[in-house]
């Protein structure tokens, strides 16, 4: 129990610094997972984008919309199937992510700042192990 209350915790408080400047760029954290995925990544139809970041079909249609209507990302029909969608970034978007991005990576260093490099590898190589451990068992859960 311990564990779980320390790891939300530090959770909690390292969510704070990512999502200070994320909210300066007039994004929601669910926003910024998502133009930051097309950012880094290129085009992607909308079922994946979803997929990668972990957030249900219909809230990336409610993102995507909102993301859209700030002329950040559009919509593109494929061209082999007509009815599969990719979003991706616009021009306008890539500006805001140049100047965003690199202030959001340094608020996470500073986040972390308390660790030293060799503590952070240790740290992602146990983190890995209990998530994938307990990914595992949640197959199980009925």
């Amino acid at each position: 129990m311990h564990l779980f209350v320390v790891l939300s915790r530090a959770h909690q408080w390292t969510s704070v610094h990512a999502n200070h400047n994320i909210r300066k760029a007039g994004l929601n954290p669910t926003e910024f997972g998502v133009l930051e995925f097309l950012y880094h990544k290129g085009a992607h139809p909308l079922q994946q984008i979803g997929e990668k970041i972990l957030i249900s079909s219909g809230n990336i249609t409610y993102v995507v919309d909102k993301l859209e209507s700030k002329g950040l990302i559009v919509r593109r029909s494929s061209p082999e199937d007509r009815r599969v969608i990719f979003a991706e970034v616009t021009d306008e978007g890539r500006k805001l992510m140049d100047a965003v991005f690199p202030r959001h990576q340094q608020a996470l260093e500073e986040a972390c700042s308390a660790l030293t490099e060799e503590e952070r590898q240790q740290a992602i190589a146990l983190l890995k192990k209990l998530g994938l451990s307990a990914k595992e068992k949640a197959k199980h859960l009925k």
